[in-house]
Formats: C-alpha cells, sequence, structure tokens
C-alpha cells in the first residue's frame, strides 16, 4: 500500500483509520472524530429542522397538515379562500402584466434573430466594424437582452410581487395555525 502523509492508504476504519481536521492539528481517532467541532460559521446556522437530530429536550417539529387527510378538507378551504382573495388575485395579475408581454417581446426578438440568419444572409454578414458583422452583434445582443430580461424579472418581483406575496404566505400560515389549534 502506498503511504500518504504518513498515514496507510485503503479500506477499513478500523482503530488504524485516522481523521485529520482542518488547522494543522494532530490527527485524531475515528473514533473521536464525532467530537470535533466544525469550524464552519455556517454549521450553526442551519435552519431549523433540517439536518438536526431531535435530540433529549429538543420539541420534535409539528407536522403539517396534508390535503389528504382528516383535516385536509379544512386545509385546502383555506388554501381555496386565498387562492380567491383579492390580494392573491392581485398578486397573479402583477405577475402576468409583467410576464406576458415580456415572453412576447423575448420570444419575438428570437424568433426574428433565427429567422433573420436564415432567410436573409446578406444583411446577417454585412460588416459593422471590421470583423464584426450584424450576426455577431445581433448574438451578443441575445446574451445581452437574456441578462436584461432577469435582470428587469427580479427587480420586478421585487419591488411590486414580493411583499404581497410574503403577506399571503404568513396570513395563510395564520389561518391553517388557527385550523390545528396552533399546532402548526
Amino acid at each position: 500500500m502506498q503511504l500518504s502523509k504518513g498515514r496507510p492508504c485503503g479500506g477499513g476504519a478500523g482503530q488504524e483509520s485516522w481523521v485529520e481536521p482542518l488547522g494543522g492539528h494532530d490527527p485524531v481517532q475515528a473514533e473521536e472524530a464525532g467530537q470535533l467541532r466544525y469550524e464552519d460559521p455556517w454549521y450553526d446556522a442551519l435552519a431549523s429542522g433540517w439536518g438536526e437530530s431531535a435530540g433529549e429536550g429538543a420539541q420534535s417539529p409539528a407536522a403539517v397538515p396534508s390535503a389528504r387527510t382528516e383535516g385536509g378538507a379544512a386545509a385546502a378551504d383555506v388554501y381555496l379562500e386565498v387562492q380567491r382573495s383579492a390580494a392573491f388575485q392581485e398578486v397573479r395579475r402583477r405577475y402576468r402584466r409583467f410576464v406576458v408581454p415580456a415572453f412576447v417581446a423575448f420570444f419575438t426578438w428570437y424568433v426574428g434573430y433565427v429567422v433573420a440568419a436564415t432567410t436573409v444572409p446578406d444583411l446577417m454578414a454585412r460588416p459593422v466594424v471590421g470583423a464584426v458583422n450584424v450576426a455577431l452583434v445581433a448574438g451578443l445582443g441575445q446574451f445581452l437582452s437574456t441578462f436584461l430580461l432577469t435582470w428587469a424579472y427580479a427587480r420586478h418581483a421585487r419591488l411590486r410581487r414580493d411583499r404581497a406575496a410574503l403577506e399571503l404566505r404568513w396570513d395563510t400560515q395564520e389561518l391553517t395555525r388557527g385550523m390545528n389549534g396552533g399546532t402548526s
């Protein structure tokens, strides 16, 4: 077997397996490795219930009611009520008012580029500056317009929809929590 940093390489995780912590400290036996503290600053900032085991004294997470259980019919009614609300319809309207025109404009621009590249190659081959032709400029414009559309969508969502959608989410959670006696 080959040696790696003075340790035997190969299978087996018995007494001879070593775990070397970061930071240049001495190697630690595998049995003691479970006691190592991670030096990652994000390690302690896990979201509640994500990757954490319920140890002694830990509260078990409350179960979210399913739409297929006996309490689910009431939960489904809550979601239908929220869907029919004026606030939800306003969020959907704002979404559609941005997405539909943006899709039509971008799709027209994309198809126009493809059609122009295949039907009028003389126009696309016309030089603009030096070796740069119309096709290259339009192709780079496709990338630029993609990034601009992404930026505009994210900005629109942040300024016009996110706050209202978050309020709807909180209202929905409060309604479902009230249904189950405050357990979810």
